[in-house]
């Protein structure tokens, strides 16, 4: 046999081996997202042996009052992934932008009933449930999908800090009233109301991040 055979004869025989190689090692998606705020540590039995287990955050959205007027119930969310945004009606500048960017991830999802879009409002004096329709309108916001938020200032002010935690890592920004909370963060929640990501809303490629870490969290509830 030439020298120039053997060499095709062992690349065609090397091809299955390189393919099984490759498909080992990188052909499972292992991508995770971080999940955020361990609370504390638990001890497990698991096969007769004591594990330690962490405990995360969860996320407690509330039951305020939507642009339609109804409370947001915990049907609502259920079995879903969501977007919690801050925001107030009159903000002139950084407020039109985050919404703007929200929209392109209602968008991307507007087919997918698991992904919603909460947006609360850090100034409930001013946005009553009227003005929250008509801003609500404004963004082309489907019903079902994207809600707009309104309710007591301290309720408020206690799911900015302690429940989705805007102001952390670094200070918060106070918004328009006395006492409330006013970020350009958006939090990524599972459907376990575990915080898994936290962007800028006012910058398109943390957006862009956004959009993709959703569809991995979607992509391991279809293949758990």
């Amino acid at each position: 046999m030439r020298p120039k055979q053997v060499l095709v004869l062992g690349l065609i025989l090397l091809v299955p081996v390189l393919a099984f190689v490759f498909l080992t090692t990188f052909g499972t998606n292992r991508f995770a997202l971080r999940t955020y705020y361990p609370s504390r540590v638990d001890s497990t039995q698991a096969g007769g042996k004591w594990q330690r287990d962490t405990v995360f955050h969860r996320v407690a959205p509330g039951s305020l009052q939507t642009q339609s007027g109804r409370s947001l119930a915990p049907g609502d969310l259920k079995g879903s992934v969501y977007v919690a945004s801050f925001f107030f009606a009159t903000c002139p500048q950084v407020c039109p932008r985050l919404n703007a960017q929200l929209q392109r991830v209602q968008e991307k999802y507007r087919a997918e009933p698991r992904v919603k879009l909460l947006s609360y409002s850090i100034d409930p004096q001013h946005d009553s449930v009227p003005v929250l329709a008509r801003y609500a309108e404004e963004y082309g916001a489907i019903a079902g999908k994207w809600f707009f938020l309104t309710g007591p200032q301290d309720s408020i002010r206690h799911l900015a800090l302690h429940e989705y935690r805007v102001g952390e890592p670094g200070p918060a920004t106070i918004g328009p009233a006395a006492g409330s909370v006013h970020s350009q963060r958006l939090v990524l929640v599972d459907r376990d109301q575990h915080i898994r990501g936290i962007y800028d809303g006012l910058d398109a490629r943390e957006v862009d991040r956004l959009i993709t870490e959703i569809r991995v969290l979607l992509y391991t509830y279809d293949h758990d």
